[in-house]
């Protein structure tokens, strides 16, 4: 697995680097985002890990660009710690976010439940699911809309399928946290969930008159047929 470390702070990309190494994973670390630009175009990245306050190009700039084009999990890493931050991160595309200082084992743990769940999204499942006018392919992992592909991220189509999947049930905000995440449930990551949620909406284009995602107040979300 290519893991990509994006910081400017030397020593807390050198530590990652150790870390990641340790583990088996192979490591493209720069200090800089129009390096790792060059690095993604040249190699095959499963994972980027991304400092947010870079100077030139930010982790939020480099973010966006990223996306346009690649669909790997993105971790974002900063020492900013307002759930504004967050939730902009999570606007943009990333999949996870951790605060500094944060434990190397933390951070090794994100990264394996992201890679883990990219790489089910990959493996070939068989499976097509239709809702209305869309299809779910998880075989070639893609989501159409009248033959047209959705550009969705790891994390949308993962919460898109579970939901798909769940037809006619309720999918508790906690219950979709924990399965996609694989980490506990606290109150704050009901934020996490309805960016995502508010993406996938957006991405479908749903209308009044045509809705995909049915939220059920105070308790989660399903999917109808």
């Amino acid at each position: 697995m290519n893991i990509l470390v994006v910081d400017d702070e030397i020593e807390i990309a050198d530590l990652v680097e150790l870390y990641l190494k340790n583990e088996g994973y192979n490591v493209y670390k720069t200090y800089n985002s129009e390096q790792a630009l060059k690095i993604i175009n040249q190699r095959n990245i499963d994972l980027a890990i991304l400092d947010i306050m870079m100077p030139n190009i930010d982790g939020f700039t480099l973010c966006q660009k990223i996306r346009q084009k690649h669909k790997f999990p993105i971790i974002m890493l900063t020492a900013k710690i307002s759930d504004a931050d967050k939730i902009k991160g999570l606007n943009i595309g990333a999949d996870d976010y951790i605060t500094k200082p944060f434990m190397p084992l933390e951070l090794l743990a994100r990264v394996k439940a992201q890679l883990r769940r990219y790489k089910n999204y990959n493996q070939n499942q068989n499976k097509i699911i239709a809702i209305k006018d869309l299809t779910i392919d998880k075989d070639k992992h893609e989501c159409l809309k009248n033959g047209k592909k959705i550009n969705l991220t790891p994390t949308e189509f993962s919460i898109f399928s579970l939901l798909a999947e769940s037809e006619n049930k309720v999918i508790t905000t906690k219950q979709l946290f924990e399965k996609i995440w694989q980490e506990p449930y606290y109150p704050s990551s009901s934020a996490t969930i309805m960016v995502h949620i508010r993406h996938l909406r957006e991405k479908l284009g749903e209308t009044p008159k045509q809705k995909y995602i049915e939220t059920i107040w105070g308790v989660g979300y399903k999917i109808e047929k």
